[in-house]
């Protein structure tokens, strides 16, 4: 049985794939930020006989993981293979900085290393994918940065950490330059979104409205909702957006 050319075996290995890899995520969470060993023997197997698996988390990364190769395929294996290595460490960026508001620097290090690792590998086939991949991370790194210091000028306090610029230039290595500026516009509008849902939920409840938004969760939604739509649509809605609603898909 086959679905999009695509053996339905494969979907279902992705998927349990997805639910192990799920509840490594857990373990990850749980050391990290307290600078324990990870993926040693003992800590893998203290970890395993524990009963506080994250469900939420495991089911999660196994929709992730079939929707990316319902959505790539295996034409590009390679392409396939980046997504599922970055799916679990954007998945623990997103649950440290929403609890702790810190993207560790052990977390991004690794991020670095794997995507320059790919960026060189898919250099190998296609120069020009790996030049777009470097550009990505300049891009990325280099407009996060600039805001950050312009929003620290005119707010007079941080607007936004440095483990958010480090994200964006990883974002741009791993995803290129095209899709690294759909990230940044969808994750300001998403970022928008709630912050006025939370004024307004404040305001009824009649409390204020100063509490710290890390802005690392939205760049991790933001980049799931890119590598699951087709790049022509975001290039289609970037021109929409800038043009005022005058292009037309």
């Amino acid at each position: 049985m086959f679905i999009e050319d695509i053996h339905i075996f494969w979907y279902v290995g992705i998927g349990i794939l997805g639910l192990v890899v799920g509840r490594l995520i857990g373990l990850v969470n749980k050391n990290l930020p307290e600078r324990k060993e990870i993926f040693s023997t003992d800590a893998i197997k203290e970890y395993l006989k524990s009963t506080d698996a994250n469900y939420t988390i495991m089911i999660l990364t196994c929709i992730i993981y079939i929707a990316l190769l319902r959505v790539i395929g295996m034409g590009d294996k390679v392409e396939l293979l980046q997504y599922l290595v970055l799916t679990p460490m954007l998945i623990s960026v997103f649950c440290i900085d929403y609890k702790l508001q810190i993207i560790p620097n052990r977390l991004t290090l690794t991020l670095l290393e794997v995507g320059v690792a790919f960026s060189f590998w898919r250099g190998i086939s296609n120069l020009n994918i790996a030049i777009e991949m470097w550009l990505g991370m300049v891009l990325g790194a280099g407009a996060f940065l600039i805001l950050t210091f312009i929003g620290n000028i005119v707010f007079r306090k941080e607007t936004m950490g440095f483990g958010d610029v480090k994200l964006m230039g990883i974002l741009g290595l791993f995803l290129g330059w095209r899709r690294i500026i759909a990230i940044s516009i969808i994750s300001f509008f998403i970022a928008a979104i709630y912050s006025i849902g939370l004024i307004i939920k404040n305001k009824v409840k009649k409390q204020e409205t100063n509490e710290f938004i890390p802005f690392g969760p939205f760049i991790v939604i933001s980049a799931f909702i890119v590598m699951l739509v087709q790049l022509n649509i975001w290039i289609k809605l970037v021109f929409f957006i800038f043009s005022l609603g005058k292009y037309r898909f």
